[in-house]
C-alpha cells in the first residue's frame, strides 16, 4: 500500500531545509522544536526509509530525503493552490520567481502586475540572484520560473529570450586612463560579467586592475556615475550618466550574453501562468527591444 505523506510534516520539512535550520522553521511554524523532529521522524516511517543525516549540528536530506522534498514542494503548492480556489485564503498558492537586478525596474513590476490580476488569491515571492544560483534553484525545485544571462550558446536550458551585446561602460566625464592599467567596476566572484570582462582584457594582454567590487547593481551603477571605472553590462535600462565607452578607450569587442527564461520541470497550474507572464514580458521587453537595436 502507497504511502500517505502529512501535508503539515511535508510543509516542516520543506520549510526547514530553505531556512536552514528546523529550530527557525518550528518558530515560523508556530510548533515546538519536539512537535517538528515527531514529524520529521512521522515521515521517516512513511517512507521507511532515512529522509534526513546529521552534517555537523544540522540536518540534511539524504538522496530518499532530496527526492521527497521535490515532491512535497509541488504537493504543498497544490494544496495551497486549492485551498485559495475553494476561499481559504490563509493557504494561497505560493509561486516562486528569481530573476537578476538587471530586470528589477520593469520586468519584475510588470510581471507582479500581471499575474496579481490572474491570480489575486496567489503568494508570489521574488528572489534577486546571480546566474548560477538561478539555475541551481530553478533545478532543485525551490524556484519556479527564472529569468537568468548564459554565455551565447552555452546552454539549452529553458527558453531563448534574446541575444544581448555586452558593452563597457563609464561615466560621461571619467577620464581615458591612458598607459595606466584600466580601473575596473564589477560585481564580485562569482559573476559572468566579470568572467568575461577578465577574459576579454586577457586575451588582449590589456592591464587592469580592480577599482571597486559589490553585489549590488544601484551600487555599481552609483560608481560607474561618480567616475570611479569602468565596468561590463547589457545596454539594458542605462542610467543617464553612463555610456559606452569602448571606442573613445580603445577596448576590445565583447562577446554577447544570453537571456534565457527557465522553469522546473513539474509545474501547478500557477507556476505555469506565472511562466506564461513571464515569457510575454520578457520578450516585450528585452527581446523586441534588442532586436530593433540591431
Amino acid at each position: 500500500m502507497s504511502a500517505n505523506f502529512d501535508m503539515d510534516a511535508l510543509r516542516a520539512m520543506v520549510v526547514g531545509v530553505e531556512l536552514g535550520s528546523f529550530a527557525r522553521a518550528a518558530t515560523q511554524l508556530g510548533r515546538s522544536q519536539s512537535a517538528v523532529s515527531m514529524q520529521l521522524k512521522k515521515l521517516e516511517e512513511q517512507a521507511r526509509r532515512p529522509l534526513f543525516r546529521r552534517d555537523g549540528r544540522g540536518l540534511v536530506p539524504t538522496e530518499a530525503g532530496e527526492a521527497l522534498l521535490s515532491y512535497a514542494r509541488q504537493i504543498i503548492a497544490l494544496n495551497d493552490e486549492a485551498a485559495a480556489a475553494v476561499g481559504n485564503s490563509a493557504g494561497a498558492a505560493t509561486v516562486r520567481l528569481g530573476l537578476p537586478q538587471d530586470f528589477f525596474e520593469d520586468v519584475m513590476p510588470e510581471v507582479l502586475g500581471l499575474f496579481s490580476q490572474q491570480r489575486p488569491n496567489s503568494h508570489l515571492e521574488v528572489r534577486a540572484g546571480r546566474n548560477y544560483a538561478l539555475e541551481e534553484e530553478v533545478e532543485a525545485g525551490r524556484l519556479d520560473v527564472a529569468l537568468a544571462f548564459f554565455k551565447a550558446g552555452s546552454s539549452t536550458a529553458g527558453a531563448h529570450v534574446a541575444t544581448l551585446p555586452l558593452v563597457w561602460l563609464a561615466a560621461e566625464t571619467m577620464q581615458r586612463p591612458g598607459s595606466t592599467e584600466l580601473p575596473l567596476v564589477l560585481f564580485d566572484h562569482p559573476c559572468l560579467f566579470r568572467q568575461t570582462a577578465l577574459q576579454t582584457l586577457d586575451r588582449q594582454r590589456l592591464r587592469w586592475r580592480m577599482a571597486l567590487t559589490t553585489p549590488s547593481l544601484p551600487g555599481l551603477w552609483a560608481a560607474l556615475g561618480a567616475g570611479h571605472g569602468v565596468s561590463v553590462r547589457t545596454r539594458h535600462r542605462l542610467p543617464g550618466a553612463v555610456r559606452d565607452v569602448a571606442a573613445e578607450h580603445g577596448l576590445p569587442e565583447l562577446p554577447p550574453i544570453e537571456v534565457r527564461l527557465l522553469t522546473s520541470g513539474t509545474r501547478t497550474p500557477a507556476a505555469a501562468d506565472l511562466l506564461d507572464i513571464a515569457s510575454d514580458v520578457t520578450r516585450r521587453l528585452i527581446a523586441e527591444p534588442a532586436a530593433a537595436a540591431d
